[in-house]
């Protein structure tokens, strides 16, 4: 190739790089998150994920959500989880393979706001930003938790919103609201980033020159009847299917008793102990998101979208909030503020300097600069992101909870049982019933309501007993695990009582799972168990029912 070809073709390379340096970038971002996430897609389960994935299994079985599984959250996480398990198979491999899609799906829906409202560079920042912040060990985001299904409706959602604001496109309008409507369906923390929407919706016609509350009244009716058809239909396929009053106590009357049992003093320290090691996990991350709040006050270019920001920020904070329990996992719905903050930082940036005396390396110091605060991020969690196998990674997360010791605990009773055949787990660790392809004895598939502090308590041990004593199963799971019961002082302990007794008479052991340390588990099945003693305070006790 003569001199003169490679200076065309280099030329000619250029071009096409400056044309579409913003997808290639987009897709760097989310090929590199998922060939993390594929790296950790053996990690085992954990409760919440097998919850949802029980709860799949019997809707690809034809079994309606609440007939067979009592638990507080909303039925669209329960048809997203059975929608994965048809497509991607019935492993925990499969369920994080759809998480894959779904957060590859987000950062691509952020990015396309983070363009719309701001500039390139707060697109393509925020959105390498979020992708990180998403993937986090203390966030859980490896987990396929029910926010990772929520954002992505809401922001959807909102993107319409925000597309319907600039166009006046009532279809548009119609689908923001049924996306933010489906939010909801996935968990009720959904409901505030619609009332965000709707808010936004009437400060921008509201501004609107001239103002005509026609139109506002037109637009408001169109939005909400697409909040509400998700709600209606949900709420006629349950009553069709005959569990509609379950559905209402478990996820209203329930939660609204779930909701108020935290102080809020109590909530505040745990706000303080886990927002800190989330913003401490990704500090460069949360120190530029920082720079870009800042800069919705001194950068023109920014605060033209300022209250669109600052009420987002907010409403993504208050979401995090209901029942002042403040989990990890509910930080993921927060990450996306954070995420366009951290863009808009970098795009600031690179305003300031081009006024300043480094105006012609303006970019490029941005570039470097977005580089090291992402590289450090990386280079923070590089034994979780590169290193530590799937296992220790759920061991160094979760600590001694049984979640990769149920798949084999699954394994045995699968293959020791027939199809049609029931079990119970006494305790809160539904990825049992999920491994083992076996239906529960009991709707009470955690145990967690059952130690509370209110008026349902005694009569929901009581109602599991007598489920578990009707079907008589033939394998029972017993689970010695602090944390899979959160017992209190005032907890009722009819359970237990029973369980002594009931076991006694009609089961026999056949399995006895000792974890001992993050580095070592015994398991003993078959005779072996029988004169086993465990060595440490978790263990899981599985039993046979005696012929």
């Amino acid at each position: 190739m003569t001199r003169e070809n490679r200076i065309k073709y280099a030329a000619r390379l250029q071009e096409l790089l400056n044309r579409y340096w913003i997808w290639i970038s987009l897709l760097t971002i989310i090929l590199f998150t998922v060939a993390i996430r594929i790296r950790l897609l053996e990690v085992p389960l954990e409760r919440d994920e097998g919850e949802y994935a029980y709860a799949g299994q019997l809707i690809l079985d034809g079994v309606p959500p609440y007939a067979q599984v009592y638990n507080m959250k909303m039925p669209g996480i329960y048809v997203a989880y059975a929608l994965i398990l048809a497509i991607f198979g019935q492993t925990h491999n499969g369920i994080h393979m759809g998480l894959l899609v779904i957060n590859a799906a987000t950062i691509f829906v952020l990015f396309l706001i983070g363009k719309k409202l701001f500039d390139p560079t707060t697109a393509v920042v925020g959105s390498a930003a979020f992708g990180l912040l998403s993937l986090g060990q203390r966030v859980l985001g490896f987990s396929a938790n029910a926010e990772h299904f929520v954002i992505l409706p809401a922001l959807g959602g909102i993107l319409f919103l925000i597309n319907a604001i600039d166009y006046r496109k009532w279809l548009s309008l119609l689908g923001a609201g049924v996306l933010l409507g489906l939010s909801f369906i996935m968990k009720q923390h959904g409901s505030v980033f619609i009332i965000f929407a709707g808010l936004y919706l009437l400060f921008s016609e509201i501004r609107r020159r001239p103002f005509s509350l026609k139109s506002l009244v037109a637009k408001g009716t169109v939005f909400l009847v697409g909040v509400l058809l998700p709600l209606a239909v949900t709420f006629l396929v349950l009553w069709w299917c005959g569990v509609f009053e379950k559905f209402w106590f478990w996820t209203f009357d329930y939660a609204r008793e779930y909701v108020s049992a935290m102080p809020l003093s109590d909530g505040l320290k745990l706000l303080k102990m886990w927002g800190s090691l989330i913003v401490k996990s990704a500090i460069a991350l949360w120190i530029f998101a920082g720079i870009g709040l800042t800069s919705l006050w001194w950068n023109k270019k920014a605060r033209k979208s300022r209250v669109f920001v600052i009420v987002f920020l907010l409403f993504s904070f208050l979401a995090i909030c209901p029942g002042f329990y403040f989990r990890p996992h509910y930080f993921i719905l927060l990450l996306p503020a954070i995420a366009l903050l951290t863009g808009i930082g970098a795009s600031s940036t690179q305003t300031l300097l081009a006024k300043s005396q480094w105006a012609e390396k303006g970019r490029a110091i941005t570039i470097l600069l977005a580089f090291f605060v992402l590289f450090h991020t990386i280079y923070q969690q590089w034994n979780f992101f590169f290193i530590m196998s799937p296992t220790t990674a759920s061991r160094k997360t979760y600590g001694l909870n049984p979640f990769p010791e149920s798949p084999e605990i699954g394994r045995f009773i699968k293959e020791h049982s027939e199809k049609n055949e029931r079990i119970a787990v006494i305790g809160s660790e539904p990825q049992i019933y999920f491994y083992s392809n076996r239906r529960s004895a009991t709707g009470h598939i955690y145990t967690y309501a059952l130690m509370e502090d209110h008026g349902y308590a005694s009569k929901m041990q009581e109602e599991m007993i007598r489920e578990i004593e009707s079907w008589s199963p033939k394998f029972l799971v017993f689970v010695n695990v602090h944390t899979s019961w959160l017992t209190q002082a005032d907890s009722k302990k009819l359970i237990f009582k029973w369980f002594q007794q009931y076991h006694d008479t009609y089961y026999q052991i056949v399995g006895i799972i000792d974890i001992i340390s993050q580095q070592e588990t015994v398991y003993r099945w078959g005779q072996e168990s029988e004169n086993y003693k465990p060595r440490s305070i978790s263990w899981l006790l599985v039993s046979q029912r005696k012929k």
